[in-house]
This record gives structure tokens, C-alpha cells and sequence, in this order.
């Protein structure tokens, strides 16, 4: 399993353009946010018997 799809996003943006900045940061933050946690690649602990 890879990473899940929106969690990764590219977005080219010009440094002119500070207000498309902020625009990609808070639907790329609201997208996240809305997938919850990831999991998937958290390192667990091994359990000792």
C-alpha cells in the first residue's frame, strides 16, 4: 500500500502570486485534514514476549 491519494499534491506557484499561495495551502491543509490521521506508515512498538 502506498500513500493514500490527496495526500500529496504539486502545485507550481510563482512567488508573485502570494494570494494563490495561501489558496493551495489552505485546500491542500483542508484536504488533508479530511483524511484523517495516517497510519499506515506510523512504527509501532514490537511486542516482547
Amino acid at each position: 500500500m502506498g500513500i493514500e491519494p490527496g495526500r500529496i499534491q504539486f502545485s507550481w506557484v510563482s512567488s508573485a502570486e502570494s494570494t494563490k499561495f495561501v489558496q493551495v495551502v489552505k485546500e491542500v491543509t483542508e484536504t488533508v485534514k479530511a483524511l484523517g490521521p495516517n497510519t499506515h506508515f506510523v512504527k509501532h512498538e514490537a511486542k516482547v514476549a
